[in-house]
């Protein structure tokens, strides 16, 4: 009877203990880890306890010795431990990341798949454009930009084709004899249709398109995927090209963007700036204020930006500190509204800890966080896809009203 007790109080302070154990396993993986800030090594070594936790394996032994079920893994006990315990600071941002999604999520963040290498856009009336990647298949085959889908893999595209659909039926595995049929028509060509079969490759996506626009040969128009190390020299060279057009005024489209790094955010918005405030970061001890370059190469011309409720973190930042230093319109949705700064912090095993470090305010010192930028020009989508959004931009800015 004694035994039978003193069985059933030592497995009811498990739960308890366990949670109180949690942490010792969350420092035990950030010990042999190097930290990281916006991509780039800060130091390495090992990171100081506060507290010994000795509830970890008093916790263990008593499930090694009373459980009645076989136990997972004890790679899948930590991560289940990491979890929870971070689970309890209540912060979205702050979160864990196996070793397999952190593989996968840094591929992504490398824009690698495999494909013919266009980007997709849609026009005023919702038809679908084709912009080639630089050295991509698509390009060498003949696709130019602008070109109008028409036809992909034997199906009709009109612009009532699902966006995601027509994207994925032009990726696919890179392999002998593996790729698509498209078919377009040629801006300027009265007309005439092109058909091309293109072989899958792998294609490194860049994260900044540019073009002058068929529509408006004055205006120049820039799409930023994301914000990645490659960002700001692939935006210097947009920026030379469309000035070597004469363009007079420019779209910088920021929707859909869910941010990246923050420095290369800063780069980025010094290039529509002469000087001056971008950000302040606030941490927990102190205030950082970063600023503009003030040498950027599209500091004078007219500008309006794109923005819907995907931009977010910083794509924020460079809409949010272009439209406080009134040198931008925003048109379109109001934004995610993100304004925390991540640490990620690779671990031993391969997975990773993304932590929140600071928060950050606008030049006007607006917190963003839950709130999102508030366009200058408010525009609800248009179901059937036509880019209702850039047809206003374009209405905006040839009546110079930025």
């Amino acid at each position: 009877m004694n035994e039978t007790m003193d069985t059933t109080v030592r497995k009811a302070i498990f739960g308890a203990m366990l949670r109180g154990a949690l942490v010792g396993l969350l420092l035990f993986a950030v010990f042999a880890a190097g930290w990281f800030v916006r991509g780039e090594f800060v130091r390495p070594g090992v990171v100081s306890a506060k507290a010994s936790y000795l509830l970890l394996n008093e916790v263990q032994s008593y499930l090694d010795q009373d459980y009645v079920h076989d136990q997972p893994p004890q790679k899948q006990l930590e991560y289940g431990a990491i979890t929870g315990l971070l689970a309890t600071l209540n912060d979205k941002y702050t979160f864990f990341v196996p070793p397999v999604v952190a593989k996968n999520e840094s591929n992504a963040l490398a824009g690698e798949y495999g494909g013919i290498g266009v980007e997709i856009s849609r026009d005023g009336q919702g038809n679908f454009l084709l912009s080639p990647y630089p050295d991509s298949p698509a390009i060498k085959a003949g696709v130019k930009e602008g070109d109008r889908l028409i036809k992909v893999a034997d199906k009709d595209v009109t612009p009532a084709s699902n966006q995601d659909d027509v994207q994925q039926a032009m990726r696919g595995e890179v392999k002998s004899g593996n790729g698509v049929t498209i078919t377009v028509v040629h801006p300027g060509d009265a007309g005439t249709q092109a058909t091309f079969t293109i072989a899958f490759a792998n294609i490194q996506v860049p994260s900044v398109l540019w073009h002058v626009l068929n529509e408006a040969p004055t205006i120049g128009y820039i799409k930023i995927k994301e914000f990645t190390s490659r960002t700001p020299d692939e935006l210097q060279t947009a920026l030379k090209d469309l000035r070597s057009q004469n363009i007079t005024s420019t779209v910088l489209d920021l929707r859909n963007n869910p941010g990246g790094l923050l420095d290369e955010s800063i780069k980025v918005a010094s290039q529509f700036l002469d000087g001056g405030p971008v950000l302040y970061e606030q941490t927990r001890g102190e205030s950082k204020t970063y600023t503009a370059e003030g040498s950027g190469l599209m500091r004078d011309l007219p500008l309006v930006i794109l923005i819907n409720n995907g931009t977010a973190s910083a794509a924020e930042v460079v809409a949010g500190a272009l439209q406080d230093r009134n040198r931008a319109t925003l048109i379109g949705q109001t934004s995610y509204g993100k304004g925390s700064v991540q640490l990620i912090i690779p671990l031993s095993d391969g997975s990773s800890l993304h932590v929140t470090t600071a928060e950050w305010l606008t030049p006007n010192r607006i917190s963003l966080n839950s709130n999102g930028l508030k366009p200058n020009v408010p525009m609800i989508p248009d179901p059937k896809g036509a880019d209702v959004e850039l047809a206003e931009a374009i209405r905006v800015l040839r009546d110079h009203k930025t």
